[in-house]
Formats: structure tokens, C-alpha cells, sequence
């Protein structure tokens, strides 16, 4: 039987749905799960994936939970934390593991672009670069902005029902995380990966004005967008009780979206064999809960 698969972060809402769909396309005995809580992912161990301890800044731990693994997801640090240290150790284990071919997720990003989102882009140029130095076997993959994210980031409408965000009126692509984690499944689970990389976007754009539309429908009520500048944006988000690194961030992502980051790609669709989520099936779903 070949070495394992490893999915990183397990216990968060990506990882977790990419060990689900690899569950659907190989054999329970060749997926493992990583986690610092390995307890929460009892029911995992219950079903026969390996369930293994494992803390990105704990490179001894790391070691032995790498034994045995082949091919490793390496699910990027969250935000607010020393990233760079922590893949750093993830992809240095991996080597002195023996692991074979480590995938990355990174965010994507336009062609040619110089647009950082602080605590999320910063440190995926230098991760590639550890990646691309380590002789592994690397494979890319470029997330795009969650839709659930960005829905939760809209939040609910105020009295107005006027949505005000910094994302300009450029069209944005987004997908689903569970969209994204069939995508990566598909390339965990099989061969010929190797060199490339991948954009887990949605297959078509959409913009605010969009969104504003289809709420409208969904409530009854019409909903208008306005594109907000950014500092208005914090101010109110402070104002109703987000701590300002945080509102910042938050509208980084928006600001991502008005500067064009977030492009449509057809790799979800080619990778699982289905269209992504569209944007009306996906707000139609969560706002009418």
C-alpha cells in the first residue's frame, strides 16, 4: 500500500472537509489527520484514520507524527501567528521525515500583483521559496476568499439594508470551502501533481452589486450596495466593538476584492467534475436558515 496522506490542521473547517472528501476517494488506512486538540477529532480515530498529535512550532512532535506519511497538506498558519517559523518547520520535518511531496494552501492572487493582505499573503512568497528549495515533490494550491467567510464578513444587514464594504465594483470569483476541499481531495488522492499549482476559485464573477441584488430577493426587501472607504469602514467596525487589527484585516480582504485578486478559474470544476457554487445557490442556502 502506498504512505499516507496527511491533512494538517484537521480540526479546522477546511482540513476537516478535505479528510471527508478523501475519505470518498481512498482507503481509510492511508489518511491521517494532524491537530494540536487530537481529541476533537475522536470520531476520525473511530472511523480508522490516523489520528495524530502534531503543533507547527513543535518540529520533535512534528517528526513523529510525519513517520510514515508520503503526501502532506500543509494548511497555512492562521493569522496573527509567526507563519513563516511555522512552515518553516512543517516543510524542514517533512524532509527529515521522509515525506515525498508536500501541497501548500495559498491565497491566490492576480497575476503580477504586488497586493498584500497582512496576516494572510505576507508569508506566502517566502513559504514557496522554503518549498521550492526543500527537493520535495510541491504542489500550489491558491485559495481563493471563502464565500462563507465573505457572507459572515457582509454580516446582517443594517436597518437600511444598505451593505457598506471597501470592495470597490470589480468582479470577484469566490468558492465555497467545501468546493475548495473536494478540489484539493481530488489532488491528495491521486498522482501527476507534482510542479504544478492550482487556483480553487469560483468558475464565474460576481460583484457587490450582486450580492445586494440576490439579498433583496431573499428578504424581500431591496438592498442597495456602497462601496465604503476603507477608514469609514474600521471606524465603524470599532464603533460596534471589532478591535481595530481585526477590522483592518477584515477590510484587507474587501480591499482584495476591489483590486481585482480574486479571478474565475475552471481547476475546481476540472479537479471534482462539477461547477462550483454559485454565488445565488450559496446566499439562497445560508441567509434563508
Amino acid at each position: 500500500m502506498s504512505g499516507l496522506i496527511m491533512v494538517t490542521g484537521a480540526t479546522g473547517a477546511l482540513g476537516r472537509h478535505v479528510v471527508e472528501f478523501l475519505l470518498e476517494r481512498v482507503p481509510v488506512g492511508r489518511v491521517a489527520a494532524l491537530a494540536r486538540r487530537p481529541e476533537a477529532l475522536a470520531d476520525l480515530a473511530g472511523r480508522g484514520v490516523s489520528v495524530r498529535y502534531g503543533d507547527y512550532e513543535d518540529p520533535d512532535g512534528l517528526e513523529r507524527a510525519f513517520d510514515g506519511v508520503e503526501k502532506l497538506l500543509l494548511i497555512s498558519a492562521r493569522s496573527f501567528t509567526d507563519a513563516k517559523t511555522a512552515h518553516r518547520n512543517v516543510i524542514h520535518t517533512a524532509e527529515r521525515a521522509g515525506v515525498r511531496h508536500i501541497h501548500y494552501t495559498a491565497v491566490q492572487r492576480r497575476a503580477g500583483s504586488a497586493f498584500v493582505i497582512p496576516q494572510a499573503t505576507e508569508w506566502d512568497e517566502y513559504t514557496e521559496k522554503e518549498l521550492a528549495a526543500s527537493g520535495l515533490d510541491v504542489t500550489v494550491l491558491r485559495n481563493s476568499q471563502y464565500l462563507e467567510s465573505f457572507d459572515k464578513l457582509i454580516g446582517d444587514l443594517p436597518p437600511d439594508h444598505i451593505i457598506r464594504v471597501p470592495a470597490g465594483h470589480t468582479p470577484t470569483a469566490l468558492a465555497t470551502r467545501g468546493d475548495m476541499a473536494e478540489a484539493t481531495a481530488a489532488v491528495l488522492a491521486t498522482d501527476g501533481h507534482a510542479g504544478h499549482s492550482y487556483t480553487l476559485a469560483g468558475s464565474h464573477a460576481f460583484t457587490l452589486d450582486d450580492v445586494a441584488a440576490i439579498l433583496g430577493e431573499i428578504t424581500g426587501t431591496p438592498v442597495t450596495y456602497q462601496d465604503t472607504p476603507i477608514e469609514d469602514y474600521v471606524a465603524a467596525r470599532t464603533q460596534a466593538g471589532m478591535p481595530e487589527p481585526w477590522a483592518r484585516f477584515t477590510g484587507a480582504w474587501f480591499q482584495a476584492i476591489a483590486a481585482g485578486e480574486f479571478t474565475p478559474t475552471a481547476d475546481i470544476e476540472r479537479l471534482t467534475g462539477h461547477p462550483t457554487t454559485s454565488l445565488r445557490t450559496f446566499l439562497t442556502q445560508q441567509r434563508s436558515r
